[in-house]
């Protein structure tokens, strides 16, 4: 139910419980005029004429006339109005006892109805005094004063309520006129105010339930989990206090029923007066009223009671979404680093026992993931009101699920696949030593009778015979199979397997052909001759074999020999020609004993300084072309036509600061400062003056980390659009684009650890040539350099500048996330420090201790600059980890307009910043004694340099 529908339905409760108590008719009730009531001088007896027609009795009352005509005026409103309005259009009966009293009392009566009588009149009836001179005064008088009276309707004189009996039945008069009506005045009033208390009650709480249910209406949904349940609680506990109040009126209006009806349950014959049957159907009325109000209020707060139930199950929902999403995209990244196949198969299995304690440390992350999707979809089959928020977050949730079991199951194929493939190499390795060794054992001279030849052909027969047990046939269709994901490694150790195996069978098979040529040509005795012993093969170790299959692809050093061999038994037959070429057996002998000795002049023969030197260089080439390729490949084509479609608005409009300043830091480094980086490699010791001279241009790093936390939002806002995978794939570039705009921060990270590194080596045996510098192309007449104190120095202030420039930018990127800064914040200089400190403000008036120490300090965010300082406001704000400080500018002041000091003994973590003007103080609390310490070190260097500053100006003019 909407609140307007609460609303109106109350409207018309409160509308009704009106008409019941005739209101508009009657704006009195019983309790505004108890005094008049209970002197009876009028009453409603609850009798009714033949016709219908209530009764009022005017009973004997001494002092009528003295009764004031406001208080007549009130009475008689209030008892005209008590009948429905049916019997009360029919006209009233006044019955008038003035038995016992005098003419002038029935003159009065007769004068006050005509004049205030506010109702319809039928008859009225008068019993005449009882004394006979009275009497007579009553005869003339009414004949004398009819017309005076001004009485549109019949005055019945009576002489005896036996004439009365006449007129109206006995069973509608009182006792005191001779009927057996009964009627008591106080039980009559005591209905009367009861009635009217409950229909008074039943309209206020309904104006409450109004007031309450606009209240509901109003209220703001909070945010965060705990406030909604602290919301919910608080409108539960007001939902049952009414809830309460209502049943409560309810059981007021039950006994209140009965007590009215009391006395015709008790006894068959007796009967309500009309009276009496008019309060009891008054009494249902407002209990139906009171019926409809209950409805309408448990309606509207059942709503209302889903509605914030819902609320707090989506936060909920939301919260367990956030912390479940961040674990499992912390698993996902872990994934995606676990992309090592294995270079043995020993690494193979290490990294199966890693990827399977990766899929345990996954599961409860899976299983939360799996139960909150369950959660979710409840929440849809339940109608939520945020299906459209949380069956996307579902698809999600079982999306990244499901990424998670797949690549896991890929990546578990992959390395399977991977120590197969190992496994099957180290057998081949293993088979083809096993040949070498038998081919190798084979003597020369066992080989000269037919004998001899058979052996060995059988030998070989029979070891080519288990190829099938050790697989080789699959190898090559294994690794065909499973190249394109294979790293360079393991395929460089496959076909080296291969190559090797494809020289062991050829060797074979030249074997094979060589002794099968000297069994079918066996015509004359071979003069046995014994192989010289250099020429035996040099055997390496099992170990060594192992290891040898790491180096570059090349032929074993042992097949020229068996070719060696072999050539020597042909050239004894006179049969065959050699089939293994000189040269071949030349480029054997140099690939496996006599390696050519690298040149002298290589980068491992340089001095640690200019290799390092080197090093900065050509990472500086590299981070300059990927600067160039981002520019080229992703600032440039947004402005190309045909890529408009694929540009959302929100980038197409905030390009400029996805990118930042990447435009200005390219001029720098491709024109500038690569340049002034070249002319270091023959002079390392000109490389710290390079960085001390380009201090200020190097501040654009600055720039950049400041815009960095907003290229970071717009990222993550469009990185899914199609025109960044497009460039990504024209770029062949296997990280996507804000992996690439870190690279400055990167590059500030390696200046400085180059610069670390440089000051290290700075000794004089570093710095001395030696001689392989000579050799490397060093100039001859270089003085030699022994350890200068002043490279050291500058080398220090170089890595010292660095490091405050490194600090700067990650202090730049906090202070991104300051809002209502102003532009001109970097007028204040380089951003130096910041924290949070506990900040009393103290005003000219009131500036001792004592003042400002009952009041709660103000959490502020400092940030200290070289010329000013900033304060800032701290808000906790919901973020997608919980709650996250967000800082909101207050106000900056400038270095030269204030002055600090300690504070006095008890206030060791405090110090005060004032405004020269001494209208302002601020007493700022820091965490511990050494951060205020250290801030206030700082803050006084600071103000001691512009204080000297300003006084050399002075002295200079």
């Amino acid at each position: 139910m909407a609140p307007q529908e609460l609303t109106r339905r109350l409207a018309t409760v409160i509308t009704h419980v009106d008409e019941i108590m005739q209101q508009e008719i009657r704006p009195l009730v019983a309790v505004d005029i108890i005094e008049q009531l209970h002197r009876q001088f009028a009453i409603l007896s609850g009798g009714r004429g033949k016709d219908g027609a209530p009764i009022i009795t005017f009973p004997e009352f001494v002092g009528f006339k003295h009764i004031p005509d406001e208080d007549f005026l009130n009475v008689m409103t209030y008892l005209t109005s008590i009948p429905s309005v049916e019997a009360a259009s029919i006209g009233f009966i006044i019955v008038i006892d003035r038995r016992r009293d005098k003419w002038s009392s029935v003159k009065a009566s007769l004068t006050r109805i005509a004049v205030a009588f506010p109702g319809n009149l039928q008859l009225i009836f008068i019993l005449r005094p009882s004394c006979f001179l009275q009497r007579t005064f009553t005869d003339i008088g009414i004949k004398y004063y009819r017309d005076e009276f001004k009485m549109k309707v019949p005055i019945i004189m009576l002489n005896s309520v036996s004439d009365l009996h006449g007129y109206i039945e006995r069973s509608q008069l009182t006792e005191d006129l001779g009927g057996t009506l009964e009627y008591r005045h106080s039980q009559w009033m005591n209905h009367r105010t009861a009635i009217e208390n409950f229909a008074l009650t039943l309209k206020t709480t309904a104006q409450m339930l109004q007031t309450f249910g606009d209240c509901l209406a109003t209220t703001e949904l909070p945010r965060d989990v705990p406030s909604t349940e602290v919301l919910l609680m608080s409108h539960t506990r007001q939902r049952d206090r009414l809830q309460d109040e209502l049943k409560l009126l309810g059981k007021q209006g039950v006994m209140l029923l009965l007590c009215i009806q009391e006395p015709a349950t008790k006894s068959p014959t007796s009967k309500l007066n009309p009276n009496e049957l008019e309060n009891v159907a008054t009494i249902k009325r407002l209990l139906v009223q009171l019926d409809e109000t209950e409805k309408a209020f448990s309606h509207f707060w059942s709503e209302h009671h889903l509605k914030l139930t819902q609320c707090l199950q989506l936060q909920r929902f939301e919260h367990n979404f956030c912390e479940v999403k961040l674990a499992l995209d912390t698993l996902l990244a872990e994934q995606a680093e676990f992309t090592d196949i294995g270079d043995s198969a020993m690494h193979v299995e290490q990294l199966l026992k890693e990827h399977k304690e990766l899929e345990g440390k996954g599961q409860e992350p899976l299983e939360k993931a799996q139960l909150l999707a369950l959660i979710g979809d409840q929440l849809i089959q339940s109608h939520h009101y945020a299906v459209d928020s949380i069956r996307p977050r579902c698809v999600e949730l079982r999306h990244l699920r499901d990424d998670f079991i797949n690549e896991n199951k890929k990546k578990h194929d992959i390395l399977g696949k991977s120590l197969e493939l190992h496994r099957q190499l180290d057998k081949v390795s293993q088979w083809c030593e096993a040949g070498i060794y038998l081919l190798a054992s084979q003597a020369v001279d066992k080989c000269q009778s037919r004998e001899g030849v058979d052996i060995a052909l059988n030998d070989i027969e029979a070891f080519l015979g288990t190829e099938k047990e050790y697989e080789l046939s699959s190898l090559k269709e294994f690794y065909n199979q499973f190249e394109l994901m294979l790293t360079l490694d393991v395929k460089a150790k496959a076909q080296k397997v291969l190559q090797k195996l494809g020289d062991v069978q050829e060797i074979f098979h030249k074997r094979q052909m060589s002794l099968m040529k000297l069994a079918a040509r066996q015509t004359r005795p071979v003069q046995p001759v014994a192989p010289h012993p250099e020429s035996s093969p040099k055997w390496v170790s099992p170990k060594t074999s192992q290891l040898s299959s790491l180096a570059p692809l090349q032929k074993t050093p042992e097949a020229p020999y068996l070719e060696t061999e072999l050539n020597s038994l042909e050239k004894k037959d006179d049969e065959t020609k050699s089939e293994v070429k000189d040269e071949e057996i030349l480029e054997s002998s140099h690939g496996g004993e006599n390696p050519e000795p690298e040149h002298l002049g290589g980068p491992e023969n340089l001095s640690p300084g200019r290799r390092i030197v080197r090093d900065l260089l050509e990472t500086e080439e590299i981070y300059i072309k990927e600067i160039k390729s981002i520019i080229d490949g992703y600032i440039i084509p947004m402005d190309f036509i045909w890529l408009k479609h694929l540009i959302p608005d929100v980038l197409q409009n905030n390009k400029d600061f996805l990118f930042g300043n990447i435009r200005e830091l390219y001029e720098f480094h491709n024109r500038t400062f690569l340049k002034e980086l070249e002319k270091c490699i023959e002079n390392p010791e000109l490389l710290a003056r390079c960085f001390l001279k380009r201090k200020e241009d190097l501040q654009i790093y600055f720039k950049y980390h400041k815009n960095l936390p907003r290229a970071r939002a717009i990222w993550q806002e469009c990185q899914d659009c199609a025109y960044f995978g497009v460039c990504q794939r024209q770029l062949d570039h296997n990280l996507p684009l804000f992996k690439y705009l870190r690279g400055p921060s990167q590059r500030l990270m390696k200046y400085q650890m180059l610069l670390k590194g440089l000051l290290d080596f700075e000794s004089p045996e570093d710095l001395e040539i030696h001689p392989g510098d000579l050799d490397g192309g060093l100039a001859k007449n270089e003085p030699k350099r022994t350890k200068d104190s002043a490279f050291s120095a500058e080398l220090q202030q170089a890595l010292a500048m660095m490091e405050d420039l490194i600090k700067s930018c990650e202090l730049a990127v906090d202070l991104a996330a300051v809002t209502g800064c102003p532009d001109d914040i970097g007028k204040l200089g380089k951003l130096l420090r910041h924290g949070s400190f506990n900040v009393w403000t103290v005003h000219k008036d009131r500036y001792k201790m004592k003042d400002f120490i009952r009041f709660k300090p103000s959490q502020r965010q400092i940030y200290l600059f070289e010329r000013g300082i900033v304060f800032c406001k701290i808000r906790m704000e919901p973020s997608d980890q919980g709650l996250s400080p967000h800082y909101i500018f207050k106000k900056s002041m400038q270095l030269l307009t204030i002055s600090i000091r300690q504070l006095g003994r008890g206030s060791n973590r405090k110090f005060e910043i004032a405004n020269r003007n001494g209208l302002e103080k601020y007493i700022l609390q820091a965490a511990s004694k050494e951060i205020r310490d250290c801030w206030f070190s700082e803050i006084s260097k600071l103000l001691m340099e512009q204080q000297n500053n300003i006084k050399g100006k002075y002295l200079r003019v």
